[in-house]
């Protein structure tokens, strides 16, 4: 039997998102048919929409109920589970059998190719055109969607899927950083440049493990009064004229911070965030900056001072160990991710994205049940 769903299908690079009744078809192997509850929206959706070829069903913050399962899945799920989603991987490559799945050799085929691993679509409209989908290996922006048994984490009952949504990508690539990435230490000091939803997941775990001092850096006031009450025993304007000066004021023992992240994508202050390490300081890029864009770095002040800059993709995690983590985190009260959550109608999916872009909001959230 043919599912339908409501989707949000991107159309045209120049265009909003359009509302759509699409045709699902039953889960195969591994795979699971999924009533969607709630998304969260990602700045790498709103990258996609101008980079994908159309017709395409974007979304990978998903969370949900199984409705039904393919054949061959593990007996970890079963019709009626809540679940939160988190990106695809194949599972049998080199890094994915070291436990690093988010620099799975199949990535870009497991994730952003729009069709399963066997090619086909999920997705059709009723005159048969075949529409992408699979991204992320969800497809969140759609009531139902055909997921791959590796995006899949089992959740409590009582879980409030709307809030957590956000865990299996954003949050886990801000918080992976800090924990899994750069292994940041208590009483070492962190620079965090760049506090949307990313950066500040970031801080919290940063907080958590008792760095100091934790320096938080943006151009919008409001989010940088958030990240004092979060945790930053400093925030300064990103939008000084000498911002590395400003950080090695604050960092004097060590003519700079011991770590740094960029969740902005911007190459100048990448550029910053490097300078700004002090000797041995580890940093990683999480933020976006588009394919071929190039970061300069001295190279003799990065060897003379043993410096590293290191990429970090979905927070180098395992998603069934790591947003289990994060889930009891939350419930614990250590990581407060209402502070972070806007909800929205899926109906207002424009304005939810218009409010991420301008910084009203910092993760917006698509409720669609």
């Amino acid at each position: 039997m043919t599912q339908t769903t409501r989707a949000l299908v991107l159309r045209s690079h120049d265009e909003p998102l359009k509302i759509e009744t699409l045709n699902v078809g039953a889960p195969g192997e591994k795979e699971v048919l999924l009533e969607m509850h709630a998304t969260g929206i990602c700045h790498t959706d709103l990258t996609c929409m101008k980079s994908l070829p159309p017709p395409f069903v974007l979304g990978h913050e998903g969370a949900g109920v199984i409705l039904s399962v393919g054949n061959g899945l593990t007996d970890k799920f079963s019709p009626g589970d809540k679940v939160l989603l988190s990106f695809n991987f194949c599972g049998s490559c080199g890094t994915c059998r070291t436990a690093h799945p988010a620099y799975c050799k199949n990535f870009y085929a497991s994730n952003i190719s729009g069709r399963r691993p066997d090619g086909s679509f999920i997705y059709t409209t009723a005159e048969a055109e075949n529409v992408s989908g699979s991204f992320f290996g969800q497809s969140s922006f759609a009531s139902h969607a055909i997921v791959q048994e590796n995006c899949l984490v089992k959740v409590p009952a009582d879980t409030d899927l709307s809030l957590l949504a956000p865990l299996g990508c954003g949050v886990q690539t801000g918080a992976g950083c800090v924990i899994n990435t750069l292994q940041v230490k208590e009483n070492h000091s962190i620079a965090i440049f760049g506090a949307g939803a990313v950066g500040l997941s970031a801080l919290i775990a940063a907080k958590n493990i008792g760095a100091s001092p934790i320096i938080a850096i943006d151009l919008v006031q409001s989010r940088l009064e958030l990240a004092k009450e979060l945790g930053a025993t400093h925030v300064l304007d990103g939008g000084s004229k000498d911002i590395v000066a400003e950080i090695r004021k604050l960092t004097a023992e060590s003519s700079g911070v011991q770590y740094a992240i960029d969740a902005t994508g911007v190459v100048p202050v990448i550029e910053n965030m490097i300078e700004a390490l002090g000797a041995l300081g580890k940093a990683a890029t999480v933020g976006v900056t588009g394919w071929g864009k190039k970061v300069q770095v001295d190279c003799t002040t990065l060897m003379s001072l043993g410096k590293s800059y290191v990429g970090c993709t979905e927070g180098d995690s395992v998603p069934g160990e790591f947003v289990p983590y994060l889930v009891g985190e939350v419930a614990a009260g250590r990581f407060p991710l209402q502070k972070l959550v806007t909800k929205y109608a899926v109906e207002d999916y424009q304005t939810a994205i218009d409010d991420m872009k301008s910084g009203k909001t910092l993760k917006p959230v698509l409720v669609w049940k």
